[in-house]
């Protein structure tokens, strides 16, 4: 098989679920001898990209503004200039703009048009872009079937089963080793930057500040279990969001007026997550809304750590399969409670091994619809379903 030469498309290369599979994948194709490039406004991540074996393309298709659609001329003098055998998008505007640029090329000079559903969007027109590629990627069974439910082929007509493929995002196990400890150097470091934790047993969400991530229930249980009794400290890890900075001061405040500001700590951003599982009793999933996959579940699984989560979307898959005993309804704080104590007194709280997603399978999946799509005609250009109307 000849070399591919792959785009790939978002916003930006800073943090984010979707950032990391990109760069997964970007990782692959160079191990594999493809050629990878990835093009987004930049970000902290590029470095690592480039390092990497990729190349990246600095061009801004994020920003939510009717000139970036504009952008579409410059990007298909890209398409025309490079002769990408797959352009992939993974996030809406970029999506709109490698369309737009990609239906007006000659059909015999397109490359493949791939477009991966990371998350379940609002229903609209807009949104209905992420299932314009010739194959569409769902990361998650709830995906796929949240885009059979809303996107149905009597109205796509192009958006038949054959067109969708699931390919779960999966770990490193070389990342995430179970039963994982952290150095004795990092404990001290740890513990000298938040010495409330102490000897506490120790809670942690996992997860950027924005009102989905179901703080509000995580200082409800944190309370709850220290009026119980129990000694324990909630970790809130994750960086505030720039867009929603009062979200991040709402939390704060209700933290400090129920009197719970020795019990749980704010730790920003963090890169060293996986010594922060380690040291973790129990990890949580409080989400409002249904995850489209729920990685911050699989990766504390991963390294035997229980985790009790709400059980709907792709949190509920993975538990389901994984550790059923943590899966609780969503909003059932009583119930979250129940878990938690069980987490912590190690009573039916043994987490398997798990031999399921996995990243190589996730980057394997990937490659081979890239090269199999290779092996088929190009989209027709009047298609009825690709013009997301």
């Amino acid at each position: 098989m000849k070399p591919l030469k792959v785009l790939q498309l978002l916003p930006a290369l800073d943090s984010g679920g979707v950032e990391r599979g990109t760069l997964e994948i970007a990782r692959a194709l160079v191990a594999a001898g493809h050629e990878s490039v990835v093009l987004s406004k930049g970000g902290r991540l590029v470095e690592p990209l480039q390092r990497e074996g990729s190349r990246h393309i600095m061009l801004d298709l994020g920003r939510k503004s009717p000139t970036t659609f504009l952008q579409y001329r410059a990007l298909r003098r890209l398409f025309e200039v490079e002769h990408f055998d797959i352009v992939h998008a993974r996030s809406r505007l970029p999506a709109w703009v490698a369309w737009l640029a990609w239906r007006g090329m000659p059909e015999s000079a397109r490359p493949h048009f791939v477009t991966t559903v990371h998350g379940m969007h609002s229903v609209s027109r807009y949104s209905a872009i992420m299932c314009a590629g010739e194959r569409v990627i769902a990361v998650s069974d709830t995906v796929r079937d949240y885009i059979r439910t809303h996107y149905p082929p009597a109205r796509w007509p192009h958006l038949t089963d054959d067109r969708i493929t699931v390919i779960p995002r999966g770990i490193d196990p070389a990342e995430f080793p179970r039963d994982y400890q952290p150095s004795s150097e990092w404990l001290v470091r740890f513990h000298a930057e938040f010495p409330r934790i102490g000897q506490r047993k120790v809670l942690t969400l996992p997860g950027r500040l924005t009102r989905l991530k179901g703080h509000h229930d995580f200082i409800t249980l944190t309370g709850k279990l220290v009026a119980d009794g129990l000694d324990v400290v909630g970790l809130i890890v994750g960086g505030d969001d720039p867009k929603r900075p009062g979200y991040a001061k709402e939390i704060r405040e209700r933290v400090q007026a129920e009197g719970l500001g020795e019990r749980i700590v704010f730790t920003g951003h963090r890169s060293d997550v996986r010594e922060i599982y380690a040291i973790s009793d129990c990890v949580l999933s409080l989400s409002s809304t249904p995850e489209s996959f729920g990685r911050t579940v699989l990766e504390p699984l991963a390294m035997g750590r229980p985790v009790v989560g709400y059980a709907h979307g792709g949190v509920a898959e993975i538990l389901a399969e994984l550790f059923p005993q943590g899966a609780v309804a969503k909003g059932d704080v009583e119930g979250a409670a129940r878990s938690i104590k069980h987490a912590l007194t190690g009573l039916n709280a043994t987490v398997g091994p798990s031999y399921r997603y996995l990243l190589d399978e996730m980057q394997s999946a990937t490659l081979s619809l890239y090269s199999s799509l290779t092996g088929y005609p190009r989209q027709p250009r009047d298609n009825k379903g690709s013009d997301c109307s």
